[in-house]
């Protein structure tokens, strides 16, 4: 690959790959960035693990498989019996090392996965009914679990976070958010940062998420300004599986070795892609993996109406838009209000953000205000009240048959959008059938969020739990083993966070744990393999 600038392939290698040689004993023969038509058969790195994602998801992952290790706290004692009783058996084990089926067992919380309820409860031990207990866990840095890998990212680590509306409140508390190792507020002190609530703005979080990346020492993981274009398998099949496992070792082929270095690491996955260069240009790598985790999350393609005229462009499916026709000053002065479509939190904060600014509002949304599925429902009032504030306004001030709209907030409750016309009117169907039609000045389309896997196989309709249907994190997430994280209907292919409908931080924790576990057992294995190979005493004559 001849490059224009020599300074532009040096700096990639460095920040791609150079640390690599190091970390898997080898020395790296050349750079593993190629052309797009050049075929596999050149000198290419092959990795053990390779993270898609740099957001909690996979930071977390990161941390883990860098040797971080959870032990039980000598002084601690958890509020649930059962478990306790289970933590004690193990103490000396790490929870990594531990059978986190048994640990789980009769656990429950508000993640659909096991191991996430588990991790969560020794992190936040009953946070759910509203106590502040400490962690049951601390860590140690056990460098010798350290499993090589490398973690992609479209932008600095934090992922979604960089890029959320900075004037809102998370959800979730601050110490809800946080990672293992390094509380928020531990952070929010070292920073002087004057956190006056236990909600926090998405910005102070994402700065959190990039901090924590450089304390850990987990920099030389993350690769920024990454973009993947596919992800393929090479080949399938056990009786591949079964040769490479005890007689392959393709990465001779591509990295020199030491005797006593080798290693079995199988190229499962072809993972291809290219790295935004700082003059703006494009350069493509391509490198191989044993396995690749999925740690995308979910903000990747606002979820659409699909109704005649969405693509028009006073018809805006994010936050970040509307704001920015905010603070440009295009809405300033406008007769007609804002039509907001929606009715989750996303919503919500559009039309807070809309009436802050003293601009009126059209919310339209399908369900009743008395669906018991609402968020606002599931919200302490005194801990949200600006989410009450808009659910009060969705309940009090909604349109009938025979009112006008309402001065600043007008709510249109089971109500579907049947198209957007070219002059800025907007045809509204209630659950009757009646149609209505409005004139606005912008619309917002905020009804929710969908992964986009564009990079796999039939952008990973397969691995869903209804096949042949797009990946969602709450319809139709990932179907994986429970305990491992590793989809069941692709081996070495893992998926965690939103993607296997984890979309809180609190419980995407443990999907870093299970894939943790199930990698570390599988490079004992291998180590047990090539001790048995050059004649390690297994007791067979």
């Amino acid at each position: 690959r001849s490059y224009s600038s020599p300074e532009t392939e040096g700096q990639l290698l460095n920040s791609f790959v150079q640390y690599f040689g190091d970390s898997l004993g080898r020395k790296i023969k050349r750079m593993p960035l190629i052309e797009e038509t050049v075929l596999p058969g050149d000198s290419l790195l092959t990795l053990p693990v390779v993270i898609i994602g740099n957001g909690p998801s996979g930071i977390c992952l990161s941390y883990l498989l860098s040797g971080y290790r959870p032990y039980l706290s000598p002084e601690a004692i958890h509020p649930n019996p059962i478990l306790h009783t289970k933590l004690e058996e193990a103490r000396h084990l790490s929870i990594v090392d531990q059978d986190l089926e048994y640990l789980s067992e009769g656990l429950e919380g508000r993640s659909s996965n096991p191991v996430a309820v588990l991790f969560d409860t020794l992190l936040h031990p009953d946070a759910d009914f509203g106590y502040d207990y400490p962690p049951v866990l601390h860590w140690k840095l056990e460098q010798h679990h350290y499993i090589p890998h490398i973690v992609l990212g479209k932008g600095p680590p934090g992922g979604a976070w960089h890029s959320m509306e900075g004037s809102m409140l998370t959800i979730s508390f601050g110490d809800w958010m946080e990672l293992p190792g390094l509380t928020f507020k531990e952070w929010a002190a070292s920073k002087r940062r004057n956190i006056k609530s236990d909600r926090v703005m998405p910005e102070e979080i994402a700065r959190y998420y990039k901090h924590y990346v450089k304390v850990m020492g987990l920099q030389k993981n993350f690769r920024d300004n990454v973009y993947i274009t596919s992800v393929s398998r090479l080949y399938r099949g056990k009786d591949d599986e079964d040769r490479s496992q005890i007689n392959e070792n393709i990465s001779t082929q591509h990295l020199e070795v030491e005797d006593e270095q080798k290693s079995l690491i199988k190229r499962n996955w072809e993972v291809r892609g290219y790295q935004r260069a700082t003059d703006g240009s494009h350069v493509p790598f391509c490198l191989f993996a044993e396995n690749v985790a999925l740690a995308t999350g979910s903000f990747d393609s606002p979820g659409r109406l699909q109704v005649e005229g969405e693509d028009f462009p006073f018809v805006l499916h994010s936050m970040s838009d509307f704001g920015a026709a905010i603070s440009k000053g295009k809405l300033r002065g406008k007769a007609d209000p804002v039509l907001i479509v929606g009715a989750g939190l996303t919503a919500a904060d559009a039309v807070l953000c809309a009436y802050n600014n003293n601009i009126p509002v059209i919310h339209v949304f399908r369900r009743r205000v008395t669906d018991t599925s609402l968020i606002f429902k599931q919200l302490p009032k005194k801990l949200y009240p600006e989410y009450h504030k808009v659910y009060h306004m969705m309940c009090t001030q909604s349109h009938t048959v025979d009112s006008n709209l309402h001065p600043a907030y007008t709510s249109f409750p089971e109500h579907n959008v049947l198209s957007f016309k070219p002059e800025m009117k907007c045809v509204l169907q209630s659950a009757s059938g009646l149609k209505k039609i409005l004139k606005f000045s912008v619309a917002l389309v905020l009804i929710g969020s969908h992964p986009n896997l564009f990079f796999l196989k039939d952008q990973g309709h397969s691995i869903g739990h209804h096949s042949n249907q797009p990946i969602t994190c709450k319809g139709n997430p990932i179907e994986i083993d429970p305990y491992t994280y590793e989809c069941t209907k692709e081996a070495n292919l893992f998926a965690l966070g939103p993607l296997v409908g984890d979309n809180f931080v609190r419980f995407l924790k443990g999907g870093a744990l299970g894939i943790a576990r199930c990698l570390s057992i599988r490079q004992k294995k291998k180590h047990e393999l090539i001790e048995g190979g050059d004649g390690g005493g297994d007791g067979v004559p």
